[in-house]
C-alpha cells in the first residue's frame, strides 16, 4: 500500500467531519446484481433531475454499475444503520443474501428498500473519472420521500441518526 502525504491525510481528515447523508446504491442487469454504501451523493439539478454519484474505479461494483447503466438510490433512515453496515462489507454477508430479505420493494428495475428515507431510480447518462474515482451523473425517473422517518449520516468516521420525522 502507499504511503499518504500529508495533504492525503489532512483531506482524510477534513472529510471525516463533513457530514453526510448515508446511502445504498444498487443496480440490477446483466452485468450482476449488487448494491454498496456510499455517502459521496450529491444534488446536480432539478432540470432534468439529476443527481452524482462516486465510486471508486478500482471496486469490483464499478463497472457492474457502469454496464448496467440503471441505479437505485437509497438514501438511509436514521434506524436503517446496520444495513449501511451489510453493504459496505463490513459484517461479511454475502451480496445475494442481502438482496433475499424481505426489506425491497417488489416490481422494479433495481433494488430499492421499501422502508429508504428517500427512494430513487435513474439512469447513468454522463461518467466523468477524477483521480480514484468516476462521477455517476443520473437522470433520475422516480423520486419518493419517506416523511415518516429520520435520517443517517456519516460524521467523524460513525453512523448518526438525525431529524425527526415530519408530520404532513
Amino acid at each position: 500500500m502507499t504511503q499518504l502525504t500529508q495533504i492525503q491525510t489532512d483531506f482524510r481528515t477534513a472529510m471525516a467531519h463533513l457530514p453526510a447523508a448515508v446511502s445504498i446504491i444498487t443496480t440490477d442487469g446483466p452485468h450482476g446484481r449488487l448494491g454498496i454504501t456510499v455517502s459521496a451523493v450529491c444534488s446536480v439539478t432539478d432540470s432534468p433531475p439529476t443527481i452524482l454519484v462516486c465510486v471508486n474505479k478500482n471496486s469490483a461494483a464499478h463497472d457492474i454499475f457502469k454496464n448496467n447503466g440503471k441505479v437505485g438510490i437509497n438514501i438511509l433512515a436514521g434506524e436503517q444503520e446496520e444495513l449501511a453496515r451489510h453493504f459496505s462489507g463490513a459484517t461479511q454477508v454475502p451480496m445475494d443474501q442481502r438482496f433475499a430479505w424481505d426489506i425491497w420493494e417488489k416490481d422494479t428495475d433495481v433494488p430499492v428498500l421499501a422502508d429508504a428515507h428517500v427512494k430513487c431510480i435513474g439512469t447513468i447518462e454522463a461518467i466523468t473519472e477524477q483521480g480514484s474515482h468516476s462521477v455517476l451523473f443520473i437522470r433520475l425517473d422516480r423520486v419518493e420521500v419517506n416523511n415518516d422517518n429520520s435520517g443517517l449520516v456519516y460524521f467523524n468516521r460513525a453512523f448518526h441518526p438525525i431529524g425527526q420525522p415530519v408530520a404532513v
